[in-house]
């Protein structure tokens, strides 16, 4: 039954509106008061928490009016736009950005202080009459790159090995890592121990069992020359199916794994696949098939990281594919006067990634995609070093005329390798990011988790 106002007070229509009244007034002063009691610890939460606005995913409102879910007695649910803070992983592409001056930042070692650096790449030595292509610095879009840590990074690789397999920039990329480390470590050359060959070489850090090495394979598969053996000279023939026995007898032993080539496959060469001529880039012969440099490179690639990847007792080994190092000559190349005699970098819009470059990149990347899908279903790691954009814009940075090259490279610009110091050393400090990331949880990782349960 239901009950009137006037009966329900017992009182008459007048003091329940006298007595409504009084309750707004009260609720007017109340409400304000409530409100900031609640606000006020809300907002310190939100000063102390890690999780700000811009951590949070694009907001996503709540379904329409009308195609919503249904309330009480299929009304539908009124719409309310919400901002759920989800605490996600920040991502940094270190691997893209733009070169910094730096005069202040010291280089981490000299050509007096690593006694490894080798005459190609000792630019000081040989009177490099400049020092600014010295005090840049590579900063990424939107987040920091971590200066290298020698301690710390011998720390996550002690009792560990490290090979570099590829053409001659793997070793100065060895060569670069080798000077840094010594400021921690002094290193002991043990080449001798497994080969007179001054292409394959081993450094031993005795107070961090950690052994560095260089395997030289610029095709980085199988390789005769025209007689069917080693001597690369005139036209080679490549078997694009078989890995080169060099690295491939021996890399089981190394725990991590670098792999680098690619301005090798300039040269005229003669393509093999399952023993059988496949054809050839700009080799001169008659009635043999013409094949891209680039789809040869692919194939070569595609077999490395397939056998590297395959080695089953490199046990939580990493394996790196360090992308293609642009070269900088003007005014010709390496055979005919071209040089590289810039004193500074290009800034990111004045340079493009384009032509050879460009290619060799996108095999690279393509390839190394498919070998992480492999990868990723047997539980193995590979990573891309994606050295490419930032070296594009360094000119400035390779030893040009200035070191002491063997005599059949007298007169000739070296516009393919890089100074020690110099820009090369941001090749360790994205190395060492890359490696550091390994020790937490990557979202990438926690993707491929819930795809796995």
């Amino acid at each position: 039954m239901k009950v009137a106002l006037s009966e329900e007070h017992h009182g008459d229509k007048k003091a329940a509106q006298q007595s409504g009244a009084v309750n707004f007034r009260r609720a007017l002063i109340f409400s304000p008061t409530a409100i900031l009691l609640t606000a006020i610890p809300l907002w310190l939460l939100f000063l102390s928490s890690p999780v700000h606005p811009q951590d949070y995913p694009p907001a996503q409102p709540i379904e329409d009016i009308n195609s919503g879910p249904k309330g009480v007695d299929g009304v539908a649910a009124v719409a309310v736009p919400v901002l759920v803070p989800v605490v996600r992983e920040k991502k940094c592409d270190v691997f893209k950005g733009k070169w910094v001056y730096r005069p202040d930042v010291s280089t981490y070692y000299t050509n007096e202080t690593c006694y490894a650096i080798s005459d190609q790449q000792n630019c000081m030595k040989f009177g490099r009459p400049d020092t600014e292509f010295l005090k840049w610095r590579w900063e990424p879009d939107g987040c920091k790159l971590p200066p290298f840590d020698a301690a710390k990074f011998m720390e996550m690789v002690r009792g560990k090995s490290i090979a570099f397999v590829g053409d001659s920039l793997g070793r100065n990329h060895m060569q670069s890592l080798l000077c840094l480390l010594s400021s921690v470590d002094q290193p002991e050359d043990i080449s001798l121990r497994y080969t007179t060959d001054y292409n394959f070489k081993r450094w031993y850090f005795p107070n961090h069992n950690l052994t560095l090495a260089t395997f030289w394979a610029p095709f980085l598969v199988r390789t005769t020359d025209s007689r069917g053996g080693q001597t690369l000279n005139g036209v080679l023939s490549l078997h694009l199916d078989e890995p080169h026995p060099a690295w491939s007898s021996e890399i089981g032993a190394f725990h991590h794994v670098i792999i680098s080539a690619g301005q090798w496959f300039f040269r005229p060469l003669v393509y093999y696949q399952n023993g059988r001529l496949l054809g050839c880039s700009a080799c001169g012969q008659d009635n043999v098939t013409e094949v891209s440099r680039f789809q040869a490179y692919r194939m070569a690639l595609r077999t490395t990281l397939k056998a590297i990847t395959g080695t089953k007792n490199r046990e939580g080994g990493i394996t790196f594919l360090r992308t293609f190092s642009p070269a900088h000559f003007e005014h010709g190349d390496w055979t005919d006067g071209g040089s590289c005699t810039r004193t500074g970098p290009f800034a990111t819009d004045e340079k493009k990634l384009e032509g050879y470059d460009l290619e060799f990149y996108l095999a690279q990347v393509e390839e190394f995609l498919e070998a992480e899908r492999r990868a990723r279903v047997e539980g193995l790691k590979i990573r891309l070093l994606d050295t490419t954009r930032a070296m594009l814009l360094r000119p400035d940075g390779h030893p040009n005329r200035q070191c002491n090259w063997p005599k059949s490279n007298v007169g000739r610009a070296d516009c393919v390798h890089w100074c020690l110091p110099g820009p090369i050393d941001t090749w360790n400090e994205l190395l060492f990011y890359v490696m550091k990331s390994e020790k937490g949880v990557k979202f990438t990782q926690r993707k491929l988790q819930n795809v796995r349960s």
